[in-house]
């Protein structure tokens, strides 16, 4: 399934009530549960994100993350909250994928950033995304700073 309409792109204030509580679902099913991780993911960040994310045959949604301007001046937008449901299908890459796109089609960004989870470097680094850090702990598992101009 790759064509235009497997991802919906909406700007927070037009997600509705169902769209967004199905994303933190799906994002706390994952990053909280499968992960094993307590952490904050209501951060303030959605609000000014633009969102992607797929819906799948049983009503959930199965892929989402958001952009952001990370320093606008700058031209750096970030990309962050990658997810699916679905693994091993392609779904992650075709996302990643619409999110680069947004970023550079939509927003004009010079440099896209990320906060990779070290284990997801060459995911991240068939889009065009470079490490750019040393590992570091967050949120008890190793990350990695990453960039694609």
């Amino acid at each position: 399934m790759n064509n235009t309409k497997e991802f919906v792109v909406k700007k927070f204030k037009d997600l509705s009530l169902h769209e967004l509580y199905e994303i933190l679902k799906t994002r706390a099913e994952i990053f909280v549960v499968e992960q094993d991780c307590v952490y904050q993911d209501l951060d303030d960040k959605d609000q000014d994100a633009i969102h992607v994310f797929s819906w799948n045959e049983s009503g959930r949604i199965s892929s989402c993350l958001r952009v952001f301007w990370k320093d606008e001046k700058d031209g750096i937008a970030q990309i962050g909250r990658v997810v699916t449901l679905e693994h091993g299908t392609g779904l992650g890459g075709r996302l990643l994928h619409k999110g680069v796109e947004l970023a550079v089609e939509t927003l004009r960004a010079k440099k896209i950033y990320l906060e990779a989870q070290q284990y997801a470097i060459g995911y991240y680094g068939k889009e065009g995304f470079e490490v750019v850090s040393e590992p570091f702990l967050e949120d008890g598992i190793l990350h990695v700073k990453m960039e694609r101009n």
